[in-house]
C-alpha cells in the first residue's frame, strides 16, 4: 500500500506543484491592482483625516496656554498681599508667553484648517 502510495505522489507531485505555480500567478496578478489602488486610497485618506485633527490639536493647546494665562492673570487680581517687583515681573512674563503661545495656536489652528 505505501509503494503504491509513494509512485502515485512521485507521479503527481510534478503536477500539483506546476498547477500550484499557476493558481500563485493568477491570484498575485490580481492582487497586484487592488494593492495598488489601496495605496493611493492611504495616500489620499490619511492626509485628509490629520488635516483636522492637526487643527484640533493646535485648538486644545491654545485653549490650555490661555487657561494657563487666566489663571496667573487671576492669582495676581486676587492676591491680598503685595508682590515684590522681582516676582510680579516674573509672573507678567509668564503670562504674557502663555497668552501669546495660546493665540499663536489658535490662530495655526484657524490657517490649517483654511488651507
Amino acid at each position: 500500500m505505501a509503494r503504491a502510495a509513494g509512485r502515485l505522489a512521485g507521479r503527481w507531485l510534478p503536477v500539483a506543484r506546476s498547477a500550484a505555480r499557476k493558481q500563485a500567478n493568477t491570484l498575485s496578478s490580481q492582487w497586484i491592482p487592488a494593492a495598488k489602488q489601496s495605496g493611493a486610497f492611504v495616500k489620499h485618506v490619511i492626509p485628509a483625516a490629520a488635516k483636522p485633527l492637526h487643527s484640533l490639536w493646535h485648538q486644545i493647546l491654545g485653549f490650555v496656554f490661555l487657561v494657563f494665562a487666566g489663571l496667573a492673570a487671576w492669582k495676581v487680581w486676587r492676591t491680598e498681599k503685595p508682590i515684590e517687583p522681582p516676582m510680579l515681573a516674573l509672573v507678567i512674563v509668564f503670562i504674557v508667553v502663555m497668552a501669546a503661545y495660546g493665540i499663536a495656536s489658535i490662530r495655526k489652528a484657524n490657517r490649517i484648517s483654511r488651507s
